[in-house]
This record gives structure tokens, sequence and C-alpha cells, in this order.
């Protein structure tokens, strides 16, 4: 059974920096792509980063590139959401996601169906 447990969500103010973390279990880390998708309250889920399994091909929407950057670590199953510059508008629930296809990359942006394991989320909020 696939188990995705969030970290490091928190209340900060607009500028600063939170690094999210997300330990994986219940599934060969190397081999699956991994993803961030974030939920503003009254909002749909929305993509945010994923890194490819095969060469840590990174992805990212629009409103976080330059600001938010996506890594992994193998040997320790976790992926973590690096994230600066924080604007009140990244105010949401994070939550973590898992590719369970082996797909090496993506030949588009992520989307939230390419995802099928997902953990219970971490609250970031960005306050003015």
């Amino acid at each position: 059974q696939v188990q995705l447990v969030e970290s490091g969500g928190g209340l900060v103010q607009a500028g600063d920096s939170l690094r999210l973390s997300c330990a994986a279990s219940g599934l060969t880390f190397r081999r699956h792509a991994m993803g961030w998708f974030r939920q503003a309250p009254g909002k749909e889920r929305e993509f945010v980063a994923a890194i490819s399994w095969s060469d840590s091909r990174t992805y990212y929407a629009d409103s976080v590139k330059g600001r938010f950057t996506i890594s992994s670590a193998s040997a320790k199953s976790t992926v973590y959401l690096q994230m600066n510059s924080l604007k009140p508008e990244d105010t949401a629930v994070y939550f973590c996601a898992a590719d369970l296809r082996a797909l090496p990359y993506y030949p588009r942006s992520p989307r939230l169906a390419d995802f099928g394991a997902w953990g219970q989320g971490t609250q970031v909020t960005v306050s003015s």
C-alpha cells in the first residue's frame, strides 16, 4: 500500500520561504514520477510541480516558475518542494502525489489524472 506523508507547512509572511517534504513508502521510489499539487478554498486542485524518475526532469506551473523548486532524495524516498518568495496567493493545502505508472517522463505538462496516490495534505498560509 502506497503511503505519502507531507510535512513542512505553516504560516509565513509574504516573501518568506518554506520547504515541504513528502516521505513515500510502499512503492519503488526510483521508478515513479512524483508531484505536488495545491488546493485553495473554493478552488479546484491544481498542478504545482513534478519530477520524473528517469532523468529528474522537472515540470512547473507557470505561477510558480522561478520561485519553487522540486527535488528528490531517492535514498530517503523523499520528494521536496522548496518554496521561495511566497505570495498570499500561494495559500493552499499542498498535496504530494505519486504517478503509479512507470512513465520515464511526461511529453506534456503533468495532470491531476496522472497521479494515483495522494498524501493527506499540509496547509501553507502566506500572510500579506
